[in-house]
């Protein structure tokens, strides 16, 4: 075994750390077997009642280290009637929250009456109006529409246990600071608290002492190595195409022998039953799958009588064989620590490998996590069309004519060719042609182009703005210049005595307003309130929604702005040295 395998077997697993066994049998159904780093520092305290500050980046696998001592602490009380959350989770963005309600709801697929509710900008109000009437013991939130939830009276913290401020210094950067200590003291005063996040800044500290009671504080930092021999590419594909693009994949790389991660064991079954129907010989392996098993389907991977292992991570510990030359992430991993020990699969004995990585659209953020915590970009690759396919099938249909042009037994068949030419007066090229056609599936031979969809609207789900200093001149003014839908001049009641910046701007629209980057034109900052370039078409809902969002505590009330004709770009005053906002240094 290797040192990090090694590593492995020291490592607690879940059970050493006294979870409740129903909330066991759901991390084994996700397809964990040991926790990371954060999760084993974590969990015990959060069992024992203290609160935590803990420092580590995102894709450190934290939101476990939250969720599981908090739905341990519900299932000691689960026969407690209960209309008002009983935990209330805080994420600085809309697509965050949605990840972290999504976890919840996996580690309490067997604890009943659990329910979870996530709330964000840019959903209809009465989902989450009806969600909380029925009633949720776990509630995810953005600051700003929790705020507005507890203005209508529709939301009700008063039987409030738990609560976790994730990613605070993220929530920080995007101007939600006074929003957090609002709904901190809205929130009782005997209550658990944890704070995450990757630094600590003075505000961070501020925040601790005040509202935290002797916090137990844990640094983690996510071991980052990667081999430089592994090359890693990423491609964007949602879920209902991953097969398809597996298969496209497949097609076109030069693979010799190929690891596929999934994250559950019915995952492995299915994947590889649908690659065995296209012909390829693939081979499932799980935590489910006796030892001797296990050892029989490595060693066909290692004689070549398999070419494609689907598996887990827990059943992957200590696998080395030399012939992996590509690790293929059907399903991207939640924590940093899985992906490299993922890839580590490939590359071994000085050979150079590949490591691939499916994102569906929701997942960029982990892809994010992935490039920060490795320190190393992945290279986006475009899926390969048909027409590269039919390219492809044509070359390896060259190639088996020329490696079957030197077998042993090529005389034998040309002499009962030239018989059956003789006997039927047929041209060896139509005789030749008949023998393909026995051999491959001449109607589908070549891969047919799929038909023109629908066009689709793009989901309306935030990404993540690029707030590096140069995207704003010495104005505060955005340089991004939306394009594709008219524009109008937005005005909000925020400015320059509100220390507000673009950055803070753009997250709290996009959050709470369901924007994109590609909506945001030109951002002026005056000193009593600031001008934005946003789509001239925004629907009503979507106005009234950030007519009450807040920046830095203040109601944005956005409108029109009545001083400026709806298209004329926004004066950018005289030009001179941009300033250099570092938003990585929050101000204190």
């Amino acid at each position: 075994m290797s040192q990090a395998d090694e590593r492995d077997a020291d490592d607690p697993s879940f059970a050493d750390l006294g979870i409740d066994d129903r909330i066991l049998r759901a991390i084994a159904d996700v397809g964990y077997e040991s926790p990371s780093p954060i999760q084993a520092a974590t969990i015990p305290p959060l069992i024992a009642g203290s609160d935590v500050v803990g420092l580590a980046q995102t894709g450190t696998g934290k939101t476990a280290a939250f969720a599981i001592p908090i739905l341990m602490g519900l299932a000691t009380n689960e026969g407690r009637p209960a209309k008002a959350p009983r935990a209330l989770v805080l994420a600085p963005t809309r697509e965050l929250a949605i990840q972290v309600a999504e976890a919840f709801g996996r580690y309490s697929a067997h604890l009943p009456g659990v329910h979870v509710l996530p709330i964000y900008g840019g959903q209809n109000y009465a989902v989450q109006l009806s969600g909380l009437r029925r009633g949720a013991q776990v509630v995810v939130g953005t600051p700003g529409r929790v705020i507005d939830h507890l203005e209508r009276g529709t939301l009700d913290l008063t039987q409030l246990e738990y609560l976790v401020l994730d990613e605070a210094d993220e929530m920080l950067k995007m101007g939600f600071q006074e929003d957090v200590e609002r709904i901190l003291r809205d929130t009782p005063a005997e209550k658990q608290v944890a704070l995450f996040s990757a630094t600590m800044p003075t505000v961070i500290r501020k925040i601790s002492k005040q509202y935290l009671h002797d916090p137990v504080e844990i640094t983690v930092k996510a071991k980052t190595a990667t081999a430089t021999n592994i090359g890693q590419r990423w491609v964007s594909v949602s879920y209902q195409r991953k097969m398809d693009a597996l298969t496209r994949i497949l097609e076109v790389e030069s693979f010799e022998a190929m690891i596929i991660f999934v994250r559950t064991k019915q995952a492995t079954e299915e994947v590889a039953e649908k690659l065995r129907a296209r012909g390829y010989a693939a081979a499932a392996i799980n935590g489910d799958i006796a030892q001797n098993q296990r050892e029989r389907t490595i060693g066909q991977l290692k004689s070549g009588a398999v070419d494609i292992l689907v598996a887990t991570d827990v059943a992957a510990r200590g696998l080395d064989v030399d012939r992996i030359s590509h690790v293929l992430n059907y399903d991207i991993p939640h924590d940093t620590e899985s992906y490299v020990h993922r890839i580590g699969r490939t590359g071994r004995a000085g050979r150079t490998g590949e490591a691939l990585l499916f994102v569906a659209p929701r997942e960029r953020r982990l892809l994010d996590a992935i490039e920060r915590a490795t320190r190393q970009p992945l290279t986006e690759m475009q899926l390969p069309t048909v027409e590269d396919v039919n390219a492809q099938r044509v070359v390896k249909f060259h190639d088996a004519i020329t490696e079957n042009l030197s077998s042993d037994n090529l005389a034998l068949f040309r002499k009962l060719i030239e018989d059956y030419e003789a006997e039927h007066n047929i041209p060896l090229v139509d005789i030749a042609a008949a023998l393909a056609v026995g051999s491959n599936d001449g109607e589908n031979f070549f891969m047919e182009p799929e038909p023109e969809p629908e066009k689709q609207r793009r989901e309306r789900t935030p990404r993540k703005f690029d707030d590096r200093p140069d995207r704003f001149d010495d104005h505060g003014e955005s340089k991004h210049r939306a394009t594709g839908a008219d524009m109008a001049i937005y005005r909000i009641s925020v400015g320059k005595r509100h220390r507000v910046v673009p950055g803070a701007i753009v997250g709290a629209i996009a959050n709470e307003g369901g924007l994109r980057r590609s909506d945001f034109g030109h951002i002026s900052i005056r000193p009593d309130h600031s001008l934005v370039e946003l789509p001239a078409d925004l629907p009503q809902e979507t106005l009234e929604a950030l007519r009450r969002t807040r920046i830095s505590g203040q109601l944005i009330q956005l409108q029109l702005d009545q001083g400026a004709p709806g298209h004329r770009p926004i004066s950018r005053g005289p030009r001179r040295e941009p300033k250099r906002f570092d938003r990585r240094k929050p101000r204190a």
